[in-house]
C-alpha cells in the first residue's frame, strides 16, 4: 500500500514537475463533434440534447478495456461481472441494463438473446476511436431499447501510411494482455487490422477468464461514393461463480460481425449487418453435464437514410426506413424469430448561434401486427454568446429479450406474456462555455416506465420470475464541469444522482431495476506532455440504492514515445471491496504494467 500511495504522489505531483515544459495544444471545449442523439453528425455546442463524447485515443495507454473509459461518465452505470469486456453491463441514469441501446458505427449490437451480452463489443479497444453517450430517450431514431440512452461506439480511421502497433503486458492475478494493430491508407483506400487478447487466472476460485478479439475494417471511395465493410469476432471463456445465483458456474461466449456502410449520393446512405453470437452456460464447472445450455441467436438489420434540405433554411428533413430480424436456437429457450420495419422522420432546424430544434416521428411495426409510435421534440437557445438552455421530451420502448420470454432454470423461470416497457422521458438543462479552457452544465431529468420487465419473488424460497412492473418513476440531476488549467491537461468533475419509487414492487424483491447508484461522482485528471509523458488520476464514489458507498482510484501512468510506448496502470488502488451486482465481488488492488512498440511510417 505504501508503494502505491508513493506512486499516486509521485503521478499526480508530475503535473507540477513538468509544467514548465511545452505542451501539446489541446482543442477548444467547444469543438467536440457528437453523432448520436442527432440524425446528423454536429458540433456539441449545437446539439440540443445531453450528450458526452469519451475519446479512446486521448488516454488509450491509461485503459483497462472500454468499460474503464465509460466510468468517466457518472450517469453510465457499469455493472462488471468479469474482466476485459467480460459480462458487463450498461445502463444510463439509472435505468435498468436492459434500457441502453449499443451501436457500432451506428448500427445495432444489443443481444436479442439477452441484454447482459449487450456489451460483448466484437472489436478491439486498439481499433476503437470513441464512445458518444446519449442521455435520455432515443428510440424516435434508434428504435427498440433506447429507453434511458444510446453508446455508439467509432471505430478509428487509418490515417496514412503504414503502421504496425504492437503491445504486451503483464500484472495481477495472472493477468496479461496482449494486441497488434496494423493500420494502411492512400488515397482513396484504407485498412485496419486489429487483434487483441486478455486473459487473467483469477482474483479468487472461478473467476478467470480469456477475452479475444479481431477485427478487419476497409474504407474505400468509388463513383458510388464512400464505403465502409467492417467484420470483427471474438471469443470469450469465463469462470462465472456467482453470476447467477450461489454456483460454481462457466461460460463460453462467441461473436460474430460483419457490416457495409455505403454512400449512395451526398443525400442517401445505405447500411445493412449481420450479428451472430453464441452462449455456452455450464451451471455447475466441476460437473458440465449436469445442467447446461446452449444458445445460437442471430440479426439482420438494413437501413436506408436521407437527408433533404428545405426552401426554408435552415431546416433538413431526415428520413429513413429500417428493417430488423431475430432469430434463437436454444437448448433451453427454443427456435424463435421475429421481425420488425420502421420508417422516421426528424425535422431539424439550426440556426448556428441562435438555437436548435429538432422534431421526430417513428412508427415500427412488430411481426403479428402489433405497432408503436414514438415522438420526440428537442430544443436549444443561446442567452447571448456562452449560456445554452436545452430541452427535450420523447418516448423510449424495448422488446422483450428471448431469455425474459422463455428462459428456464433452477432459479430463475421467463415469462411469455410479458409485454413491451414503454416509457417517457423529459430533461432540460444549461450549458455555460466559459472560454477555451472552462465549461459547465447542469441538467435535470425525469423518466416514467410501464411495464418495466424485472426478475421478482417474495422470499428467498421461491424461484426468481419475469414480470412487468406496473409503474417506475425515476428522477435526477447530471452536473459536469471541464477544466484545462493548461494546454494539454484536463479535469473533469462532475456527478449525478437519481431517486426512484419501490412501490411498483408491492413488497417483492427485485435482481436488477432497483440496483442503480442513487450517487456516482468522478474526478479525472488527465495531463499529456509534448516529451510523452501521459498520466491520469481518477477517483469515483459511488452509492448504490440500499448499499454502503465505496470508492475506486485508478491512476496510470505512460510514456507516448515514437517507437516505444511503456505504460504502468493501478486499479482499484483504495482496495475497496464492494460489489456492482449482489453476491458477485469485484477485484481488489490491481497493477498492470508493458509497453507498445510503433513500427512504420505515417504522414
Amino acid at each position: 500500500m505504501r508503494k502505491a500511495v508513493a506512486l499516486a504522489f509521485l503521478m499526480g505531483a508530475g503535473g507540477s514537475m513538468w509544467a514548465q515544459q511545452k505542451q501539446k495544444d489541446a482543442p477548444e471545449v467547444r469543438t467536440t463533434v457528437v453523432v448520436v442523439g442527432a440524425p446528423d453528425a454536429l458540433a456539441e455546442e449545437d446539439s440540443s440534447r445531453a450528450t458526452t463524447v469519451q475519446m479512446v485515443e486521448e488516454k488509450r495507454l491509461a485503459l483497462s478495456d472500454i468499460n474503464d473509459l465509460l466510468r468517466s461518465d457518472p450517469s453510465v452505470d457499469i455493472q462488471q461481472r468479469g474482466g476485459a469486456g467480460v459480462q458487463a453491463d450498461l445502463s444510463i441514469r439509472g435505468s435498468s441494463y436492459a434500457q441502453t441501446l449499443v451501436l457500432l458505427n451506428g448500427l445495432r449490437v444489443n443481444d436479442a438473446q439477452t441484454s447482459h451480452f449487450n456489451m460483448d463489443l466484437p472489436v478491439p479497444l486498439a481499433a476503437l476511436g470513441a464512445a458518444h453517450l446519449l442521455h435520455g430517450a432515443g428510440s424516435t431514431l434508434y428504435g427498440s431499447d433506447a429507453v434511458s440512452g444510446v453508446v455508439n461506439f467509432v471505430t478509428r480511421p487509418a490515417g496514412d501510411g503504414l503502421r504496425l502497433r504492437l503491445q504486451a503486458g503483464g500484472g495481477s492475478f495472472g493477468g496479461q494482455e496482449q494486441s497488434a494493430m496494423a493500420t494502411w491508407g492512400k488515397g482513396r483506400l484504407s485498412q485496419v487490422f486489429a487483434g487483441g487478447r486478455d486473459f487473467s487466472s483469477g482474483f479468487m476460485a472461478d473467476r478467470d477468464y480469456r477475452s479475444e478479439e479481431a477485427s478487419s475494417e476497409t474504407r474505400f471511395h468509388t463513383a458510388a461514393g464512400d464505403s465502409d465493410v467492417l467484420l470483427a469476432g471474438s471469443d470469450r471463456a469465463y469462470g462465472a461463480n456467482g453470476f447467477y445465483g450461489n454456483y460454481v458456474s462457466w461460460e463460453r461466449t462467441k461473436g460474430w460481425f460483419a457490416a457495409l456502410n455505403q454512400q449512395i449520393n451526398l443525400k442517401t446512405q445505405a447500411a445493412v449487418s449481420y450479428r451472430r453470437h453464441t452462449d455456452l452456460f455450464v451451471l455447475t464447472r466441476s460437473n458440465p453435464a449436469g445442467y447446461k445450455n446452449q444458445h445460437v441467436d442471430s440479426s439482420w438489420q438494413g437501413v436506408v437514410r436521407r437527408q433533404d434540405t428545405l426552401p426554408w433554411k435552415p431546416a433538413t428533413l431526415f428520413y429513413g426506413l429500417e428493417t430488423n430480424a431475430d432469430q434463437i436456437d436454444s437448448t433451453n429457450l427454443g427456435r424463435h424469430g421475429r421481425n420488425r420495419s420502421a420508417g422516421y422522420l426528424d425535422l431539424e432546424v439550426r440556426g448556428h448561434g441562435r438555437g436548435t430544434l429538432s422534431v421526430g416521428l417513428r412508427e415500427e411495426i412488430f411481426s403479428g401486427g402489433n405497432h408503436v409510435m414514438v415522438p420526440s421534440i428537442a430544443g436549444s437557445f443561446w442567452l447571448g454568446t456562452k449560456v445554452k438552455v436545452r430541452a427535450s421530451v420523447g418516448r423510449g420502448y424495448r422488446l422483450p429479450t428471448f431469455t425474459d420470454l422463455y428462459y428456464s432454470d433452477p432459479t430463475s423461470l421467463g415469462n411469455a406474456a410479458l409485454r413491451p416497457e414503454s416509457a417517457w422521458s423529459y430533461d432540460g438543462g444549461v450549458d455555460w462555455y466559459a472560454g477555451r479552457r472552462f465549461s459547465a452544465s447542469v441538467t435535470g431529468f425525469t423518466s416514467r416506465q410501464t411495464n418495466v420487465i424485472d426478475y421478482v419473488r417474495a422470499s428467498a424460497a421461491e424461484k426468481w420470475r419475469a414480470a412487468n412492473l406496473t409503474s417506475v418513476h425515476l428522477t435526477g440531476a447530471e452536473a459536469a464541469v471541464d477544466w484545462r488549467p493548461m494546454s494539454g491537461q484536463n479535469v473533469r468533475v462532475s456527478f449525478t444522482q437519481v431517486s426512484g419509487a419501490r412501490e411498483a414492487l408491492h413488497g417483492l424483491q427485485s435482481v436488477y431495476v432497483f440496483n442503480f447508484p442513487s450517487q456516482n461522482a468522478s474526478v479525472e485528471w488527465v495531463g499529456r506532455w509534448q516529451s510523452g509523458l501521459l498520466l491520469r488520476q481518477r477517483v469515483r464514489a459511488v452509492n448504490r440504492l440500499n448499499r454502503n458507498a465505496y470508492p475506486v482510484w485508478d491512476a496510470s501512468a505512460a510514456w507516448e514515445g515514437k517507437r516505444a510506448q511503456p505504460y504502468f496502470r493501478m486499479t482499484n488502488g483504495s482496495d475497496a471491496q464492494y460489489q456492482e451486482i449482489v453476491g458477485v465481488p469485484m477485484p481488489g488492488r490491481g497493477y498492470m504494467a508493458g509497453v507498445v512498440v510503433m513500427l512504420g511510417k505515417s504522414r
